[in-house]
């Protein structure tokens, strides 16, 4: 019988706490703590993992900022670099908890974006630290950058379009045939798109594409089993903020239609939740990192499917 294969997209705070120092150290001490979780079903399944990035390139940003020598590198480069920074400790502290025979393989991805999706005239993807409201006024002034409030404090946004396609979808196959845990679609891709001119010539663009819409496209494009959106919420609440708010465990696509969700949190996760159950009929789940054996075990998380099995309601 063959392995299952999962697809796990970690959210960033699996990688940098929002409380926590812009550190190598505090980032690797969050990879640490994940890995732990996620180590063991490297051993019964095959196992891919995207991850978030936005706290990682809004750094990158600043710090290419900083040196005015020459112009900053555009964010489909900082992307590049902030997958191979991330995956890089991915790779060596879970090789450190599963088999020596292991393998672990990062694909640096690139992801094929609509130059004229209309996101572009409406940025909402946060990247970055927070700011005062006086520090992101003297940036949009100095930089040009669009600022939106994130609860206390503003952060920058950027364009968020739609994933077409990803590019390295034959090598990342190639990997799991091999056995290998795979790493890839980190930060939701690096975003590309063909040049109008009809060249075929492939260039970056400005933006960031959402991981977890990212890591749908790669669940469906692999034929994966399951689809896990690993966060720090216990799954999906209807109502959240009310006395009526409740965990939604077992669910349908339409029934979560019929709920609405910010659309800074877990609204692209519900999104990319519907999205994968109508395209396959197979289950994608929502909840705690540290829950991710009970997840996918379906007694954890709130779980989407085409049709919900007797007694799971």
């Amino acid at each position: 019988m063959s392995r299952q294969t999962i697809v796990v997209a970690l959210g960033g705070n699996a990688l940098l706490k929002r409380a926590d120092p812009m550190t190598a150290e505090a980032q690797r001490a969050n990879i640490k703590i994940a890995v732990k979780s996620l180590a063991p079903l490297a051993a019964e399944y095959d196992l891919v993992l995207a991850h978030g990035n936005g706290p990682q390139v809004g750094l990158l940003a600043l710090q290419a900022a900083a040196y005015s020598e020459v112009e900053a590198y555009p964010l489909d480069v900082l992307g590049a670099e902030s997958q191979g920074m991330i995956a890089y400790m991915l790779e060596q502290e879970l090789g450190n908890l599963v088999p020596e025979d292991k393998p672990i393989a990062t694909v640096l991805t690139m992801v094929e974006v609509d130059p004229d999706d209309p996101a572009f005239g409406d940025p909402t993807k946060f990247v970055g630290p927070g700011y005062t409201k006086r520090e992101a006024d003297a940036l949009v002034e100095s930089r040009g950058w669009v600022f939106r409030p994130d609860g206390e404090t503003w952060r920058r946004v950027v364009a968020s379009p739609e994933p077409k396609r990803i590019f390295e979808m034959r090598p990342v196959k190639w990997l799991l045939e091999k056995g290998c845990v795979v790493i890839c679609a980190g930060g939701g891709g690096i975003p590309t798109a063909y040049m109008p001119d009809g060249s075929n010539t492939l260039v970056g663009i400005e933006a960031v594409i959402d991981k977890d819409l990212a890591g749908e496209l790669l669940a469906r494009e692999i034929d994966a089993d399951l689809f896990v959106m690993a966060t720090d919420a216990e799954g999906v609440y209807a109502g959240w903020g009310t006395p009526e708010q409740h965990l939604l465990g077992w669910v349908t696509p339409d029934e979560l239609a019929g709920h609405e969700f910010a659309a800074g949190s877990m609204g692209p996760k519900v999104e990319a939740a519907v999205r994968f159950v109508r395209a396959t009929c197979k289950r994608a789940a929502i909840g705690r990192l540290e829950d991710i054996e009970r997840i996918v075990a379906g007694e954890a998380g709130t779980n989407v499917v085409c049709e919900v099995p007797e007694g799971r309601g």
